[in-house]
């Protein structure tokens, strides 16, 4: 029923506006549920006929392996002859997250029952999570830089699902003789290669064929929102975010929120920028690019919600962006709206927001889930 329901709400969602342009159905991407990877490059999957092994690549090092898993199905008798790697047992039953990211992969096809304990719930706005951890089913095992060992043990997880951060290792948890996977799905640099990963995480839980399912329809969602900007002959300048400590970092001209305003239509103004994650600019070199671009766009997480006046009090020199001067600031409170959890399941999500923004005539009465514009 559930991957029933997700599809028919994600073909209304893409399908349907006050105004679109007509749909092509015959761009539509098709996915087999071989163990081809389409676009994530962290990950490999080998199928076989007692066992599926996993391999993880070392985003920080690719010439090497980060971890190796061997998943043999509970059901089925433990092969005589298994390949090196960590051996999981599969569906998993007993787990604990370390991070949101994980939980929202877990939701989508179905798995938030196994989640025994958590890191930083606070942080995690799923309202089964949040449900557990008040009724106590869900355990808060502290940071997720550092953990509540015993807290940990106490739930008895069948694996832990982490994030490091470069090669740091799981830190205390490595002594707890309980599987590790480190989740390095954030590594990915396109939107639609760290959603794959969603065919990652099912597999731990013999739930391919529904992810590998939600998967093509995030990826033909984002694909036709694609086809609708490529015919279209103008596209607005962008830049992004604000200065902070005397440092204005924007996203790298090869980030995924670059790669996000090419997709919308829009021409970011350091497309031609090499990094992929954030570069520090000065207050002075943002305006001499960005001072006629035609949209500001800013994500902040804070209690009260953010308006022209504000911005202009934290830092007077914004009024010189013609943005400013013609209100097309839009902005995203990530405090109050699941933009981080939902994001590296739902790109197309996203996506569709900026289109809005940038394209507006495209989808005149669509109701935006993340931005608004600023008041």
């Amino acid at each position: 029923m559930k991957e029933c329901r997700y599809f028919l709400i994600c073909l209304f969602f893409i399908l349907f506006s006050c105004k679109k342009e007509p749909s092509n159905q015959t761009n539509a991407v098709v996915l087999n549920t071989s163990d081809s990877i389409y676009f994530a490059k962290g990950f490999k999957i080998e199928t076989h006929d007692n066992y599926t092994f996993v391999t993880i690549r070392n985003p920080w090092k690719p010439e090497r392996e980060l971890q190796r898993f061997v998943l043999v199905s509970k059901s089925n008798p433990l092969p005589e002859s298994l390949p090196e790697g960590i051996l999981i047992r599969t569906p998993l039953e007993r787990t604990v997250s370390f991070g949101s990211v994980q939980c929202s992969f877990f939701a989508e096809f179905g798995a938030l029952q196994t989640l025994v304990g958590v890191c930083e719930p606070d942080f995690i706005h799923i309202p089964f999570v949040q449900n557990g951890i008040r009724k106590g089913k869900i355990a808060d095992v502290g940071q997720a830089a550092n953990p509540n060992i015993e807290k940990i043990m106490a739930v008895e997880p069948e694996a832990l699902f982490t994030a490091p951060i470069e090669e740091t290792g799981t830190g205390q948890t490595s002594r707890l003789g309980i599987p590790s996977i480190e989740c390095v799905d954030y590594m990915e640099s396109s939107s639609l290669g760290r959603a794959e990963w969603i065919r990652f995480f099912a597999l731990f839980f013999d739930k391919r064929s529904l992810a590998d399912s939600l998967f093509t329809v995030t990826v033909n969602n984002y694909k036709a929102l694609q086809e609708l900007t490529s015919r279209l002959k103008t596209r607005p300048t962008v830049f992004a975010e604000t200065i902070y400590s005397g440092v204005w970092w924007l996203p790298g001209g090869n980030s995924y929120m670059a790669h996000f305003f090419s997709d919308a239509g829009a021409d970011y103004l350091w497309k031609e920028d090499a990094h992929t994650g954030s570069i520090g600019l000065s207050f002075e070199s943002v305006l001499d690019k960005a001072e006629k671009a035609d949209y500001w766009l800013i994500k902040y997480n804070t209690s009260n919600e953010l308006t022209l006046s504000e911005l202009i009090k934290e830092y007077p020199n914004y009024a010189l962006f013609d943005a400013y001067k013609k209100g097309n600031i839009y902005i995203c409170n990530t405090g109050k709206v699941p933009y981080y959890e939902e994001l590296p399941v739902h790109p197309d999500y996203v996506l569709k927001d900026l289109v809005w923004i940038f394209h507006p005539e495209l989808f005149t009465c669509y109701q935006p889930m993340y931005y608004r514009r600023i008041k």
